[in-house]
């Protein structure tokens, strides 16, 4: 969604104390505003249809309902995605599974507990931005299971991005430059429905399950 001059923040965390230290950092930072929390999935999902924050930051693993499931209930509503609330993950776990469900869930960005104050408000400031991120390690794991899953014994280093057309590479480029699909339409002179045709063959050709896949993938490859 469009930034406005203050991004506002619903933090969702199980344990209160990280929940008050991660309210305090955003505090703390000029621009942004931490304006609701909540302690597990099902209140994340309440708050947030109430608040229409512009970034949900959010933790995958709590009780009751876990972060996953809110993931996929506030998709359901139609409230995340853009021009709504864009949610960033957060886990103190890097587990695979989490991030392959968290990013085809709709999740912005997919963040470490132990990554810095500054990534951690950066992520905050893209996500409103409407970019995608992901910490450094995540980015990692996920380029790495990409190129295992479509690696054979006796292949060398792939280019997954080999079988793209010139249209679909310049399309993957803007992915990657953090461009949303109004904006790829603007600077590419076509239809939002091509740009969307286009979007959907890159996935489908580079197996990433999210744009946010892509996005690092194309980072890795063209870097």
């Amino acid at each position: 969604m469009p930034v406005t001059e203050q991004i506002s923040v619903l933090v969702v965390d199980d344990e209160p104390v990280i929940r008050a230290g991660l309210s305090a950092i955003l505090d703390s930072q000029a621009g942004i505003t931490v304006t609701g929390t909540a302690d597990d999935g099902e209140n994340a999902v309440e708050v947030c249809a109430r608040l229409r924050p512009d970034v949900l930051l959010m933790d995958v693993r709590m009780p009751r309902r876990d972060g996953l499931w809110a993931l996929t209930e506030l998709q359901r509503r139609g409230l995340t995605g853009p021009g709504r609330t864009r949610v960033l993950m957060l886990t103190t776990f890097d587990l695979d599974e989490y991030v392959d469900d968290a990013l085809a869930a709709g999740a912005s960005g997919f963040l470490l507990k132990n990554s810095s104050y500054e990534e951690l408000t950066g992520a905050v400031r893209a996500a409103a931005a409407g970019h995608s991120t992901l910490s450094p390690a995540v980015t990692h794991r996920i380029i790495e299971g990409h190129l295992r899953g479509r690696r054979r014994p006796g292949d060398h280093e792939p280019d997954p991005l080999r079988t793209l057309t010139e249209r679909e590479a310049d399309v993957l480029r803007l992915i990657r430059d953090g461009l949303s699909n109004a904006e790829i339409a603007d600077r590419l002179v076509v239809s939002l429905h091509t740009v969307k045709t286009h979007v959907s063959r890159v996935l489908t050709k580079t197996g990433c399950r999210s744009r946010a896949q892509a996005a690092v993938l194309a980072r890795n490859v063209w870097s």
